[in-house]
C-alpha cells in the first residue's frame, strides 16, 4: 500500500530511515512544540509526537502534530487504546488525515496508575493489534471499523512498536508476528541497551521472514547521567540495560557523562546497522532533542535523504 507519507518513501528507497521524538508539554505552549521540533528539522525524516507519555496529561499528540505540519515538518501522530473509545480514535484518524497527517503509531498506552491521574478509568475499547487492524480497514477498505462506508478514506502508513526484551522473551517474535498480521507497515522497538539480546531477537524475526514484511526500527535512547541509567535498568518496567553500562557511566566524571552517553548511543546505533533487517533508527531523547544532531551525524546518518 503506497501513501503520501515521507517515512514509508524514505523506506521504499532503500536508505535507513530516522525518526526522533517530541514530547508535547504538559500546557498550552505552542512555541514549546516548535522549539522542540527545531531541534531536529533536517536531521531526522519524522518526528513522533507521544500520547500523554507515561499517563500524564499533555497536549494532545493531535495538535502538536498539527503544529509540525505547519513547520513544513513531518509527524508521527501517536494514539494510545488508554484514552479513547474506537469512535474517538477513528475520528482523530480521519480529522488527522484531514490536516495532512499520514503517518501514525498505534500503542496500547501506559497503565493509569503510573501517571498523575492513578484513579481514572481506562478505556481499552480496542488493544493496540485490534487499532492497527482498524487503521488498515479505513485505509484499504475506505470501511470504518463497524462497516459503514467513508468518504475519502486516510490512506495512513501504520507504524507499531515491539519490545523484544518483555518477558515471556519466547513470545516475542510471536507477538511481532500478530502486528504484522493485523496490517502494520513499521515497528519502532523499545530502547535498546541490550544488544546481544536484541541480535537474537532479530534472528527470530528473519527466520519468520517478518523483516521482509515489516520496516523494523531500532529504538535507542542517549543517557544523560548514571543515575538515569540506574532508573532504567531498575525501575522501567521491559527495559534491559546491562550492568556494562550502568558501570561505563559510572566511572565517567559527572560532568561528562551527558557526553558518554551520547558516545554509547552513537557506538550502539553503529553496531545496530550491521544487524540484518534493521532498516532504519529510531532516537528517544525525550527532553534532550539537541542531543540528536551529534548523534545522527556521527552515525553517519546524516545528510538525510531528500524523497
Amino acid at each position: 500500500m503506497k501513501t503520501e507519507s515521507t517515512l514509508e518513501k524514505v523506506f521504499n528507497a532503500g536508505h535507513i530511515a530516522v525518526t526522533g521524538e517530541c514530547g508535547p508539554p504538559r500546557g498550552a505552549l505552542p512555541d514549546k512544540v516548535r522549539e522542540k521540533a527545531e531541534l531536529l528539522r533536517g536531521y531526522v525524516d519524522s518526528v513522533n509526537i507521544t500520547d500523554n507519555q507515561t499517563a500524564m496529561v499533555r497536549m494532545s499528540s493531535f495538535a502538536a502534530s498539527l503544529i509540525l505540519k505547519q513547520m513544513d515538518m513531518q509527524p508521527v501522530l501517536q494514539m494510545v487504546c488508554r484514552d479513547r473509545n474506537r469512535l474517538g480514535m477513528q475520528s482523530e484518524i480521519i480529522g488527522a488525515y484531514s490536516h495532512g497527517i499520514n503517518t501514525m503509531l498505534c500503542l496500547s498506552g501506559d497503565h493509569c496508575k503510573f501517571g498523575d491521574h492513578p484513579m481514572a478509568k481506562g478505556v481499552y475499547d480496542l488493544d493496540s493489534v485490534q487499532l492497527i487492524q482498524t487503521v488498515r480497514k479505513m485505509r484499504d477498505e475506505g470501511k470504518f471499523q463497524g462497516g459503514a462506508d467513508i468518504l475519502n478514506a486516510p490512506k495512513m502508513f501504520i507504524g507499531a512498536a515491539a519490545n523484544p526484551f518483555a518477558d515471556p522473551f519466547e513470545l516475542r517474535v510471536a507477538r511481532l508476528a500478530k502486528k504484522v498480521r493485523a496490517g502494520v507497515d513499521f515497528i519502532q522497538t523499545q530502547c535498546i541497551f541490550n544488544i546481544d539480546k536484541f541480535e537474537t531477537w532479530m534472528k527470530g524475526v528473519r527466520e519468520r521472514g517478518l523483516d521482509k514484511e515489516v520496516y523494523i526500527m531500532a529504538g535507542v535512547t542517549p543517557i544523560k547521567s548514571v543515575g538515569a541509567a540506574r532508573y532504567m535498568k531498575n525501575r522501567v518496567p521491559g527495559m534491559d540495560v546491562p550492568d556494562h553500562i550502568v558501570e561505563r557511566m559510572a566511572k565517567t566524571p559527572k560532568d561528562k557523562q551527558a557526553q558518554e552517553g551520547i558516545d554509547i548511543c552513537v557506538e550502539s546505533i553503529q553496531r545496530i546497522l550491521s544487524i540484518e533487517g534493521v532498516a532504519g533508527i529510531h532516537i528517544m531523547a525525550i527532553e534532550w532533542e539537541s542531543a540528536v544532531p551529534e548523534i545522527v551525524k556521527r552515525s553517519g546518518l546524516y545528510p538525510r535523504p531528500q524523497v
